[in-house]
């Protein structure tokens, strides 16, 4: 057991009580504590530590991330190769109850520099999947997404569209047609238009589903960064209604939400609402490395 402790920074047993470490030490010591309701668990060799807290990460986006096309490269996911990337999105497209339900393809976390071609992929490399239905697909870093044809032309990207302050529209060899790569804020531009709205019941099988891969990795804490307004007013409710068994800490986006009411409600405070709770805000004020 690592207790992060400096003067006595491993151990052989724990107890807790009411949900609250009560007792650390051998096992000898710990073991008289047993009572006839005790439950005990033998580790079998195994090592228990502390619940990590997320420095940095987005809660809801984990629990997209948990349903929809899974992009990373090894050994975190099957995309190595543009070609890995085309059948995941076959895959998805076929088998998929969210295409099914909400006609949209989308998928999370490729990575160009892990791409065996050290490309990102393009609409034209999207459009061999589906022309059809609108595909989006987000890269690793969160700061750039690519789109097909069907994608782009529903969100009314064109040659004559210009870059928006903030961010780039990639464009082909003739210099005017987008080709698919949108970084920074000509992604966020769209991106969160092309996310369907999801319902009441799909919405908690997305936070239930990213909060199962937090907890499956160790995680206790959790940050929700960037928070926009409709799934600020969601976690606290689903919190209240459904539960969660993680702390959920939100840094709204305060360039969208401004001076709303939300922010000075209770939520915002060093205490948890069922286990929620508003912790400060985000600012942005530049780009990311990865879209260099």
């Amino acid at each position: 057991i690592i207790t992060i402790d400096d003067k006595k920074p491993t151990a052989e047993a724990v107890s807790a009580k009411d949900g609250l470490i009560y007792s650390v030490g051998s096992n000898k010591d710990i073991e008289k504590l047993k009572g006839p309701r005790t439950k005990v668990f033998d580790l079998s060799g195994k090592t228990l530590v502390p619940g990590f807290v997320d420095a940095h990460s987005h809660f809801s986006g984990v629990g997209t991330q948990a349903i929809v096309a899974n992009l990373l490269p090894s050994p975190d996911g099957p995309v190595n190769t543009i070609a890995d990337l085309q059948n995941e999105l076959r895959v998805f497209l076929k088998n998929s109850q969210i295409v099914k339900d909400y006609k949209v393809v989308i998928g999370f976390n490729y990575d160009d520099s892990q791409l065996k071609e050290k490309r990102h992929p393009n609409r034209h490399d999207l459009d061999a999947v589906t022309t059809e239905l609108p595909i989006v697909i987000m890269r690793q870093s969160g700061h750039l997404g690519v789109y097909n044809s069907k994608a782009l032309e529903m969100m009314g990207i064109d040659e004559k569209t210009q870059d928006p302050p903030g961010g780039i529209i990639e464009r082909e060899s003739d210099g005017r047609t987008p080709s698919g790569v949108m970084q920074e804020n000509a992604h966020f531009m769209i991106f969160f238009k092309m996310i369907p709205e999801f319902t009441a019941k799909d919405l908690v099988k997305l936070y239930k589903a990213g909060e199962y891969s937090y907890i499956s990795n160790g995680f206790t804490t959790v940050q929700e960064g960037k928070t926009d307004l409709a799934t600020l007013i969601a976690l606290p409710e689903v919190a209240a209604k459904e539960g969660f068994d993680i702390d959920i800490i939100s840094y709204p986006d305060l360039k969208v939400l401004k001076d709303n009411p939300i922010l000075h409600s209770r939520l915002m405070s060093h205490n948890y609402q069922n286990r929620f709770r508003i912790g400060g805000v985000k600012l942005t004020f530049d780009g990311s490395p990865q879209g260099k």
